[in-house]
Formats: C-alpha cells, structure tokens, sequence
C-alpha cells in the first residue's frame, strides 16, 4: 500500500494509523476483541453484465476465469478508493495492512476426493482482473504440482503432535506477541488469520453462502461467502418482468474500522462495479491511501 518508512508504532505487516479521531481510537479499549464487534450482512447482487463479459473473456483466452475472480478483484478496486476497509485492530490499536492479502480454499486436483489446501495471495491496490487470475492461477498451480503439502499444513501437523499444555503455551506466546506485533515474519506469512480477506465459493459446494465467526487471533476483518448465481424475476417500472441473475453473499466484519456510512460506500462501490466489469479490467487513475 503506501511506499512510506516503517515509524515506531507500525508492525511488520500494518501501519499504525494516528490521524484518527480520538474517539477511532478509543474503540480498541471499549471493546478489545474482534467478536465484540462483528457484523453479519447480506446481500444480493445482478450477476447478468458480469456473466457476459467473462464469458467473452474465457473465449478471449482466460480459461477458467469466474466470478471468484471478479469478486477478488472488486475488492481490490474498492480498497483502491476506500482504504479503511483494508484496516485491522491488533493491541488495541488500529493499523492498515501493508498490502491486500486473500485467503481461499482449493483443491489439489479436481477429484471427488482431493484433498483441499487453503491459499494466500498477495495483491497491490492497481491490480486488475487479468492480475487477479494470472496470481491466483500461479499460486493454486504451485499448491497442484507441489508433492508435498504447504508450509501452513506442515506448520499445523508439527504442531498437533506436541503434548497438550505445550500447545496451549505455544499459542498463549503466539497471542502475546501477535498483540504487541513481535511474531516473525515466516509465522505470518503461513498464518491464515493475517491476511485482509478470506473468501469462500460456497457455490462450488452446491451449498448456500454461510456466516463465518472470525476470531479474535490475527489481523482478518472481513470474510465473504457468496453461492451460485440464480435466476430471479424482476418486475420493470413500465410492468414487464425480466429473468435476471443474481449471486447471494453473506459478509462478516469487524465494525470497530469504519463508520456504517464508510460500508455503505463499499457497498455502492461493489454494486456499481457488477454493473461495468469493464473498469476491473484497467488499473485505477488513482489510489487513495489511508489516512496517516
């Protein structure tokens, strides 16, 4: 995000933000952990624009580009414009994350019974859809072709076979020094709870979009699960009734970074993005940074 020189305050992976209002920075202390303030919305979005294009592009050549892509890099465009989204509470203070980090889950190969493996990509402000599917390919080909698991699921196992009470007091440090930002860099790098987005394709599933708690560990704040796209029929102002598609998505944030108006504007931003997919396909005139 901002090319600035780390200050006393910022951590490894955020910049401490100090031009809040007093009252921003307060809510940390009000209400310390992430679950205090959590907030679980819905919503629906017409998905026809957006299925036409990439359909247009995957004849184009980009195979396999969907709508995770375009959701990914929506969410991009709009942490482009509205930086306060990419925010995250850590020791009861508020930081912006270094760059835009996404978590998904996906498979080995495309066998009923591969195993599943759970990915994190890095991504820049300017990135464009065709960014967002030439990364996210690498990265999932990278998981595919490797022999053996991830860093994270190796991390996970040597873990698991630690007594008990040492697992306990192996966490209980991870906290400590996640609140105070002394983890070390491999750590967060593996870590699924450090990241700006995890996002779920409950679609691929044949399951509807579900709620997810995010815990108070890391620095995750926002999860977005989306399904299928349907038909759904609207009625027109002149009385016709068009067939429409619409995907539903359920979202879980932390509300202690922004006002509910500032979400109102992702929101207006993510609607008006469905409706011109075009825009995603060039990188923005201008990147806004968070406040210092």
């Amino acid at each position: 995000m901002a090319s600035t020189r780390r200050r006393m305050g910022d951590r490894k992976d955020g910049r401490l933000l100090r031009s809040l209002n007093p009252f921003s920075k307060f809510i940390p202390y009000i209400m310390p952990t992430r679950v205090d303030r959590l907030v679980n919305y819905e919503e629906s979005f017409e998905v026809s624009t957006v299925d036409k294009r990439l359909r247009q592009l995957r004849v184009e050549g980009y195979k396999g580009i969907g709508i995770l892509h375009f959701l990914i890099a929506c969410y991009i465009r709009v942490v482009s414009m509205l930086p306060g989204v990419n925010r995250f509470v850590a020791g009861r203070r508020i930081y912006a994350h270094n760059d835009i980090t996404v978590v998904l889950t996906v498979k080995h190969s495309m066998s009923i019974d591969a195993t599943e493996t759970t990915i994190k990509v890095h991504f820049q402000p300017t990135d464009t859809i065709f960014d967002v599917y030439r990364k996210m390919n690498e990265k999932i080909e990278e998981i595919k072709t490797a022999e053996e698991n991830n860093n994270t699921e190796d991390v996970a196992e040597a873990f698991s076979k630690l007594p008990r009470f040492l697992i306990r007091f192996a966490i209980t440090v991870l906290r400590v020094m996640d609140y105070f930002g002394w983890l070390p860099q491999n750590i967060m790098d593996n870590s699924l709870n450090h990241a700006s987005l995890l996002i779920s394709d409950a679609g691929s599933y044949n399951t509807a979009p579900v709620y997810k708690q995010i815990g108070n560990y890391g620095t995750l704040p926002f999860y977005l699960s989306f399904g299928k796209s349907q038909h759904v029929f609207e009625m027109e102002r002149s009385g016709l009734v068009t067939d429409t598609r619409h995907i539903h998505c359920k979202v879980t944030l932390d509300s202690r970074l922004a006002e509910p108006r500032y979400y109102g504007q992702f929101l207006n931003a993510m609607r008006y993005l469905f409706a011109h997919p075009d825009i995603l396909e060039r990188s923005p005139s201008r990147v806004v940074e968070d406040v210092g």
